[in-house]
């Protein structure tokens, strides 16, 4: 437990930008409420705060000067801000992409729960979903966290596509050193391979209020395909809800998101929080749209 933590007060943030709408300060104050510990997380809005990612040293200092604990970071800083940590988990260093910092002592230790989220929200909502060959679409931030997820769950085959065919060879060359160099690839023909998959994977922006659309054309959905999209936190997308409409098996992001809270809750605090009880939080707060956590990039 974190020394604020056993003396009953928590300061926590959340850098990133556009995140006025974020559900995380309510399901982590009101956790830490249900333990006895009075939390106060904050916003560190880049938008609103008329910032860059440059800025991220200052902010990084000023949270320490100012008491903070921890903090969550996401799009578009979960990659930027490495540089200026001092530590980093195994599963960050490997992934090279960061959702969580505890700040202790001097040291910014960097974490990423965003694939173990992920991983623990697909066992329990698509339990016995077929594995044999996943397509996925986006290579970002999101995109190596759940690539890492899906070939630790026991994927055969990954297929990677992105609008960055620099960012798509990234991730699959980042695999392959991890899992061997068949088990990811990059895509050639799209229509090919999802009319061959399993299932579908959104790990993009399409389909956020700022992104409207889908990320590939209706007719390449089947029936037989299940499929999950981590940008619909707290409304459903055009992909999602065409999906449905055809029959697929669907995952939104809303388990991810509170699965990667919970485990960020764990490391800031010491103490294994609820999840169901975070989930219900999280549910039950009005918003019109958050995409944070995992914010596909």
């Amino acid at each position: 437990m974190s020394l604020k933590a056993e003396q009953g007060k928590l300061l926590l943030g959340l850098i990133g930008a556009a995140i006025q709408e974020s559900r995380m300060p309510a399901i982590h104050e009101r956790e830490a409420a249900e333990h006895g510990i009075r939390c106060i997380y904050q916003l560190i809005d880049l938008d609103e705060l008329n910032l860059t990612v440059a800025w991220l040293p200052e902010l990084l200092a000023a949270a320490e000067r100012m008491g903070f604990s921890g903090l969550n970071i996401t799009h578009p800083c979960k990659q930027r801000i490495i540089p200026f940590l001092t530590d980093l988990s195994d599963d960050a260093h490997l992934l090279g992409t960061v959702n969580t910092v505890l700040l202790r002592s001097g040291k910014r230790i960097g974490h990423n729960t965003d694939w173990s989220g992920f991983a623990e929200t697909l066992h329990q909502q698509l339990p016995e979903a077929a594995m044999d060959h996943v397509v996925q679409l986006g290579a970002g931030g999101a995109g190596a966290a759940t690539a890492y997820a899906l070939l630790k769950m026991g994927v055969k085959q990954l297929t990677i596509s992105d609008w960055s065919v620099e960012s798509e060879e990234q991730l699959v060359d980042l695999m392959a050193l991890h899992f061997g160099d068949r088990r990811a690839q990059a895509v050639k023909n799209l229509a090919a391979v999802v009319a061959n998959a399993d299932g579908l994977i959104h790990a993009a922006p399409t389909g956020l209020l700022r992104y409207p659309g889908m990320p590939l054309p209706r007719s390449l959905l089947r029936p037989e395909l299940w499929v999950a999209d981590l940008a619909s936190v707290t409304h459903e997308t055009e992909l999602l809800r065409t999906a449905r409409e055809l029959g697929c098996r669907t995952m939104d992001g809303t388990g991810t998101a509170v699965y990667q809270a919970g485990k960020s809750f764990e490391l800031f605090t010491g103490i294994v929080p609820d999840t169901n009880r975070m989930a219900l939080h999280f549910t039950n707060r009005i918003a019109p749209f958050s995409e944070d956590l995992i914010e596909p990039d």
